[in-house]
């Protein structure tokens, strides 16, 4: 699967033609490329083929349903749009790797903004031992965290502390379970448990805060940590 690097694409997941087509208009009038699917079959159809910046998915597909979708989708930012509003079900999808849940009927200048937001902090590599969130830049090799790459400007980072931030970043604004951030960092960080977790998250908070006085981690009540977004 290839991604196009100059032209930012958005995979529409809807079988909802007037609500598709909708999209399509506003997003093709930002400049982002469209790819269109009207099933989960036919979206894993144009996975295949094509790598999108970012996917609008709907839950209500025929045939292979949004939800049991969500998981093939690791990798890519998901912005769910669906009708259900139930607080259970949006919490569910963002454990299982959504990084946001938007309500029909929507608001369209509100979800073309999460939209831009997603996207630009998203963006992942600061270099081929880099990786960047916004300002916040991760050296791989230095274990080190900086704004913006600024030497001045950075603090050195424990095995664990670097372990979590790490696998924050490669996972942009997805909320990650306290439970999921042990079993993936285990490998690295044998000695982390799940007593000792919210210290290393602690401490990490305060080292990044150091850099500009603003917090890059945030709890997510009830589910767990993501970075947080700059709004700026």
């Amino acid at each position: 699967m290839n991604r196009t690097a100059c032209l930012r694409k958005i995979l529409i997941i809807d079988d909802d033609q007037h609500i598709g087509d909708m999209l399509e208009e506003a997003l093709r009038r930002k400049g982002y490329g469209i790819l269109r699917a009207y099933s989960g079959t036919e979206a894993l159809y144009v996975l295949d083929r094509e790598t999108p910046d970012l996917v609008l998915l709907d839950l209500m597909l025929p045939g292979l349903d949004g939800e049991k979708l969500l998981p093939g989708l690791s990798g890519i930012p998901v912005i769910v749009v669906s009708a259900k509003a139930d607080v259970e079900s949006k919490v569910s999808l963002l454990l299982g790797g959504a990084v946001d849940y938007v309500t029909k009927p929507f608001n369209l200048d509100e979800l073309l903004a999460r939209i831009s937001v997603h996207l630009r902090t998203a963006e992942g590599c600061a270099g081929e031992r880099g990786l960047r969130f916004g300002r916040l830049v991760l050296d791989l090799d230095a274990h080190r965290a900086s704004l913006d790459g600024q030497t001045d400007r950075s603090v050195r980072l424990t095995r664990t502390e670097f372990a979590i931030l790490k696998l924050l970043m490669q996972n942009p604004l997805q909320v990650l379970s306290k439970s999921l951030l042990l079993e993936r960092i285990e490998e690295d960080t044998p000695d982390c448990t799940e007593s000792s977790l919210k210290m290393h998250i602690s401490n990490l908070r305060k080292k990044l805060r150091e850099l500009d006085g603003q917090d890059h981690i945030e709890a997510v009540w009830g589910i767990g940590f993501r970075l947080k977004a700059d709004d700026t």
